[in-house]
């Protein structure tokens, strides 16, 4: 291990959410959580409708989140799986309405069933019991106010895992700043640069914004991606991006705003797994119908060495 790497390396691997002061704030934090689907503001969506009346609308989510799986999952990053796997718990109904998602049988339709806060809190400690590393919050962006009841019936219960919030970075601030001191490692998305871009593979045009707002609050929060002495991730941010065809200009605008911006030592997944899925066909979004190529592959990594980044997942 080389002096850079060792700089982020800690032997307290505690969870955020075990200081005393954390644990005494939850009932006033899930009272403030729950406030915000009377009026929902749980996402940038902003849609406003009575949710704990179980009034639906953008997300189609009522009262409960809609927990669609909960397994120790094997196919994440090395750092999250470890060798005993990280505790996904996946939710349905995602925010966004990427037309080449590759899980749109999941966030795009009102699959599994719908759980209460102690139900998502068994979820919790059975996977724990499985001897997970980490419980992994997958699409929570639309039910943060559910996840934080949930957590807080978890950590009552016994709770001793960190905490990993996997999200498209579709989030509203208000949301993330109810999960400061709850979650330990925040995995965003960053998909697109430009608005134009994320009006038309997203349906939401102020994407990048929000992505931009939200990743300067998760790292304000737990700062550089830090591991155990075993390699498991604890806390801090990792940052996803899909390398898309033709859309490099976007992929080297976002790295050198992450190292400008953010960190040089922000901790970086270049994703090539890019497949023409969901929406994307022939005669339907063209210019996204196949995979990146190798030559766009290294030219990613290339703008991301170039920005000033050097912490890579592989």
């Amino acid at each position: 291990m080389d002096r850079n790497t060792a700089r982020f390396v800690v032997q307290s691997t505690a969870p955020a959410y075990l200081v005393p002061a954390v644990r005494a704030s939850l009932p006033g934090r899930v009272a403030e959580a729950l406030a915000t689907l009377r009026s929902c503001s749980a996402c940038p969506r902003n849609c406003g409708v009575d949710r704990l009346a179980d009034e639906r609308k953008f997300c189609k989510t009522g009262r409960h989140a809609r927990v669609t799986s909960a397994f120790a999952h094997m196919g994440e990053e090395a750092c999250l799986r470890g060798r005993r796997g990280s505790g996904t718990i996946f939710f349905s109904m995602c925010n966004l309405r990427c037309v080449f998602c590759q899980n749109w049988d999941i966030s795009q339709r009102q699959t599994g069933r719908e759980m209460d806060a102690g139900g998502m809190a068994g979820l919790m400690l059975d996977l724990q019991a499985h001897g997970c590393h980490n419980i992994n919050f997958v699409t929570p962006e639309h039910v943060v106010p559910q996840v934080v009841e949930a957590i807080a019936v978890a950590i009552d219960r016994g709770l001793t895992l960190p905490i990993v919030y996997n999200t498209s970075a579709y989030d509203a601030l208000s949301s993330l700043r109810l999960m400061d001191g709850l979650v330990d490692i925040y995995m965003p998305d960053f998909k697109f640069w430009s608005n134009g871009t994320a009006r038309r593979l997203c349906n939401a045009e102020d994407y990048p914004d929000r992505a931009r707002e939200a990743l300067c609050e998760m790292h304000r929060q737990v700062g550089a991606l830090r591991f155990t002495p075993d390699g498991v991730a604890c806390r801090g941010v990792l940052v996803r991006h899909l390398v898309m065809p033709g859309l490099l200009d976007e992929t080297r605008a976002i790295f050198r705003w992450l190292a400008d911006e953010i960190s040089v030592d922000t901790f970086v997944n270049i994703m090539a797994q890019y497949h023409p899925e969901n929406d994307v066909g022939p005669g339907s979004h063209e210019a996204i119908n196949r995979r990146p190529t190798a030559a766009e592959m290294k030219a990613a990594y290339d703008a991301a060495r170039a920005a000033g980044l050097w912490r890579f997942d592989h």
